[in-house]
Parts: C-alpha cells; sequence; structure tokens
C-alpha cells in the first residue's frame, strides 16, 4: 500500500528540516564582525589616534625634560597609561553604544537574532581591543626607554615585577568593561561617556568630605580599589573591596545593560 502524503504536511516537516540544519553565526565571526566595526567607524579611528598620540606626546615630554632617575621603563609605562586609563572606557562605551547610535541595530538584531551573543561578542571584542592598545603601550613605552639610553646616555632601569605588569593588564581591562557596562546600561554614547567620568569623580569628591563616606569609599570606589593592583601590593581585603566596588561599578551596570539590549524594541 502506498502511503499518502499531505501537502501541507509535507511542507511543514520539510521547513522544519531545514530551520534545523540552519547554524547560527559563530561566536568568533560575531566578535571578529565587531572588532571590525570598533575600529572601522571615524570616531573608532580618531579614538585610537588619539590615545596614541596622547601617550607619545607624554612619553616624550619625560623624554626631554625628565630627570635621569625618570628614564625607567616603569615610568615610560606608567605616563603612557594614563590616557589609557580615561579613553579605553570610552572605547567600551562606543562598542557597545554603536547598534543604537549609529541606527544599525535593525540589520545586527536581523542577522543574529539572539542579541545575548552580540553582546558577548562586544565584550570579547572590546576586551581583546583593549589588550592590543596596552601591548602597544608597552611597545612605546620600551621604545621610549631604548631612546633615552641612546640618546640621554642612561643605564636604563628595565626592571618591572610580574605582579605589576600583571595587575597594570587586569586593570586597564577592566577599565573597558567598565565602559562596555555603562554603554550596555544608558545605551547612548554622550550620556554613557559623561556618566562614566563624572559619577565616579563626583562620588571620590563626595566620599572624602565626610570619615564614614571615606571609610565607605575604600570598598565602592573603584579607582581607589584598583591602585594596589597596579602597584603589585594587593593583600586579601584588598581583593575583597576590588570585587566589592567592581560589582557596584561594573556588575550592577552590566546586567542592567543586558536586560535592556534583550527587551528593548529595535527601530
Amino acid at each position: 500500500m502506498t502511503a499518502v502524503l499531505d501537502p501541507v504536511t509535507s511542507h511543514l516537516t520539510h521547513d522544519r528540516q531545514s530551520v534545523a540544519q540552519v547554524r547560527g553565526i559563530p561566536l568568533p565571526r560575531l566578535c571578529r564582525v565587531e572588532l571590525r566595526k570598533m575600529v572601522d567607524t571615524r570616531a573608532g579611528r580618531w579614538m585610537l589616534i588619539v590615545m596614541s598620540a596622547i601617550s607619545l606626546l607624554v612619553a616624550g615630554i619625560n623624554l626631554i625634560w625628565g630627570s635621569a632617575q625618570d628614564q625607567a621603563f616603569g615610568t615610560y609605562l606608567g605616563l603612557t597609561s594614563l590616557p589609557l586609563m580615561i579613553l579605553l572606557p570610552i572605547v567600551g562605551i562606543m562598542a557597545a553604544t554603536a547598534e543604537w547610535s549609529q541606527r544599525t541595530g535593525l540589520v545586527t538584531f536581523t542577522l543574529e537574532p539572539r542579541r545575548g551573543r552580540v553582546v558577548g561578542a562586544k565584550v570579547v571584542a572590546g576586551v581583546a581591543l583593549g589588550l592590543v592598545v596596552v601591548a602597544a603601550a608597552f611597545a612605546a613605552a620600551a621604545l621610549a626607554q631604548l631612546i633615552a639610553i641612546v640618546v640621554r646616555d642612561v643605564s636604563g632601569d628595565w626592571e618591572m615585577p610580574w605582579k605589576v605588569v600583571l595587575g597594570f593588564v587586569i586593570a586597564m581591562t577592566v577599565f573597558v568593561i567598565q565602559g562596555l557596562a555603562f554603554g550596555f546600561s544608558l545605551l547612548n554614547t554622550a550620556v554613557a561617556i559623561v556618566a562614566s567620568i563624572l559619577l565616579p569623580t563626583v562620588w571620590s569628591i563626595v566620599s572624602g568630605l565626610s570619615e564614614r563616606l571615606n571609610s565607605v569609599a575604600a570598598w565602592l570606589d573603584l579607582n581607589r580599589t584598583i591602585e594596589p593592583m597596579m602597584s603589585g601590593t594587593l593583600t586579601g581585603e584588598q581583593w575583597a573591596q576590588l570585587g566589592t566596588s567592581s560589582a557596584v561599578w561594573i556588575g550592577i551596570p552590566l546586567a542592567i545593560g543586558t536586560w535592556r539590549v534583550l527587551t528593548r524594541e529595535v527601530k
């Protein structure tokens, strides 16, 4: 006996099989796309150019007018990292708000409807770009040190404990993720940049006005709790303080921002 198939049922079964065979966009590809979006735009390129220019400027000033004791690798790295502490969060903010400030959300979330994967790809791409910038800062500091040895005729101090190096890299990564968290939570580039700079500054000023608030700031001021990490002197209590401040300034905004990206209507 030959079975008779319903044309409608046969068509639906074929559609289900076709959908099941369609694979989503691989996460590595999403990360590469988000990384390209961070450096291909005019704003992204100029942000990287400004960071490089400021780092070279401060290194050049120290090379010309700095004392012989200042011609050390650690000094140059500290100088080149100063603009990174301010500008790396902005790089994260621009990556997080790209879909909403440049009105590309409809295209992005149509190609990849699973928005959580897009959020994850942006975080990975932001951290990757931050690590590249940090590596460039190390290279610039080393180059400045070599020039100082040749031009200033100094012996050259290359000593730098591995804890300081690791703390520096982690701190710069934290700043990038903080920018991503503020960008996701506010979904507006200008507002997120102002908030990421203004709120921690205001909190630092207010906490200095009262001894009680100052003791609270020891646990909730991210700029203060991250300093021991950059100097390689973190104790157990300071690790707890860093974790608490990171939860307040990164964890909560990132959770709120992820929820907003997952639920916000794209227009």
